[in-house]
């Protein structure tokens, strides 16, 4: 990725952006430092971009839940919410 200073940056705006927008990220560095990096925004607004559909049983027979798992753990919650009597 290549790095410019903060003049080259103001020089060369325009030329950046359009490398950027072609994919071409950059970081502008002030004394040196990465200040901050330059990168494309996707075309689609990910906030307003359609939702994927989702196929009802589309995870169907993928995994398993065993009846009992949480048999073993009733009375540790029961112990959690009342406390401990001894």
């Amino acid at each position: 990725m290549k790095t410019v200073n903060l003049q080259e940056a103001k020089e060369d705006l325009a030329r950046l952006l359009e490398e950027a927008a072609k994919g071409e990220p950059f970081v502008v560095a002030q004394e040196g430092k990465p200040s901050l990096k330059v990168v494309s925004v996707e075309e689609v607004d990910p906030v307003t971009a359609p939702k994927k559909k989702r196929r009802i049983g589309e995870l169907d027979g993928q995994f398993f839940i065993p009846e009992d798992m949480d048999k073993h753990l009733d009375k540790e919650i029961e112990d959690l919410f009342y406390g401990v009597h001894k």
